[in-house]
């Protein structure tokens, strides 16, 4: 194996104005001085308390920034998108790095890597076998995984040791979830939701076809899963992006199954359970509920189609408001027109008279753990735009508050994120 680096190259203060002329936005500063509030007119702007960048995210791209720099005139190669943001992926193709897979790969290969070459590891990490390629190409590897991820491999690594099979919460697509299903040895099942949980409880209670149980999970088992003999010992982890909520729901009716089974003491030594969801996540989901306690007119949810995290702020304030989850501010083509995905949905639509026509008008706003804070901003901006608001004075506010402050997520800190 070649060098191997996970906590960057000292570069920290170099590349620090260039993270924040590319993606800090004063108007969020604004905003975070203002209580998370403001209003011009008629129009109420309501910030999340917790939104956007998180620590592992902007760990990721701090340090690909350093490679960068601490490598001008090598090749980078990225195994995969960096983070769920557009923007700051094609920023990243723009400065020369190479993908691997994803929207942004121009047919390069793991073959085309070599000796000298440069590889970054995206804050999802990447699977077991993509890494024992990189490690025999001897290339320099940099390693950005987010520590809350490695958590959860810790958890299915030690499952599989036991010879436990792990039930991970999450999208067998994703690509957080196929590293985790990597590490969790020759037993895995992943399960998207709790219909899907409760399919397999009925399982586990002797209900259900082995063939179908098969077919349903195709795409979501371990080469080789036998139903009848994996569902005797389970661990559950998550996909650290999902809905909190429904992972614990789905260990609750799982364990529950368990106890008819076995009965309390047998489920004690077969049910295993570690909650790994990611504090940021869990967050941002809690700040989005704080939100609905006094809901919005409507609520704007800024990401990545493509990013689980967004996806799910979406679906929390759906159940109180009309909810629009939005790839950044030109998709409010008017006052009439949005373009955004509907939760549950793979394709964007136009939808009309998304904001009401009342006044005075509240609307919510709040971003996925991807999403840099001058998207925001941006969305700020354009929605007082589109209610017909001068912003001038908004602006001018704005400026009197001098540079923008740095995208580096300070409550994220707070929590206790370290490098790792």
């Amino acid at each position: 194996m070649g060098e191997y680096h996970r906590k960057g190259f000292g570069l920290k203060d170099t590349v620090k104005p260039l993270l924040e002329a590319a993606y800090a936005s004063r108007v969020v500063d604004l905003l975070r001085v203002k209580g998370h509030q403001i209003t011009r007119g008629g129009l109420t702007i309501r910030l999340a308390k917790e939104f956007g960048f998180c620590y592992g995210v902007e760990r990721a791209v701090d340090i690909a920034y350093q490679t960068r720099h601490r490598y001008p005139d090598k090749r980078i190669f990225i195994t995969n998108e960096i983070i769920h943001n557009a923007s700051v992926n094609e920023r990243l193709r723009d400065m020369g790095f190479i993908f691997l897979s994803g929207n942004y790969n121009n047919g390069e290969t793991y073959a085309d890597i070599q000796r000298d070459d440069v590889v970054i590891l995206p804050a999802f990490g990447a699977p077991v076998k993509e890494i024992d390629i990189l490690k025999e190409k001897n290339c320099i590897l940099v390693d950005t995984t987010c520590g809350a991820v490695i958590k959860v491999w810790n958890s299915v690594e030690k499952y599989a040791r036991d010879q436990y099979t792990s039930v991970i919460h999450g999208k067998y697509n994703h690509e957080e979830t196929i590293a985790t299903s990597s590490r969790a040895g020759q037993r895995y099942l992943i399960m998207r939701d709790l219909d899907e949980a409760d399919y397999v409880c009925e399982y586990i209670l002797g209900k259900g076809s082995r063939e179908a149980f098969l077919q349903k999970f195709a795409k979501a088992t371990s080469l080789g899963f036998d139903p009848d003999k994996d569902l005797q010992l389970l661990g559950v982890a998550n996909q650290t992006t999902m809905l909190s909520t429904e992972s614990m729901e789905i260990a609750a009716r799982l364990r529950g199954a368990f106890v008819k089974k076995y009965g309390d003491e047998e489920t004690k030594r077969r049910f295993r359970d570690q909650d790994t969801i990611c504090s940021a996540t869990q967050d941002r989901q809690d700040a989005v509920n704080a939100l609905m306690q006094m809901p919005p007119d409507v609520m704007i949810v800024i990401g990545g189609y493509n990013s689980s995290n967004t996806t799910h702020l979406a679906e929390i304030s759906l159940h109180k408001c009309p909810s629009y989850h939005i790839d950044d501010s030109s998709c409010m083509l008017s006052r009439s027109q949005i373009r955004h995905l509907p939760v549950g949905a793979h394709e964007e639509i136009v939808h009309e008279n998304w904001m009401p026509s009342k006044t005075p008008l509240t609307i919510g706003v709040t971003a996925g753990a991807s999403t840099p804070n001058n998207k925001i901003g941006d969305t700020v901006v354009r929605l007082f735009e589109i209610f017909g608001e001068n912003i001038e004075d908004l602006i001018a506010e704005v400026e009197a508050m001098g540079p923008a402050l740095p995208p580096d997520i300070e409550d994220a800190l707070k929590h206790g994120h370290d490098e790792e």
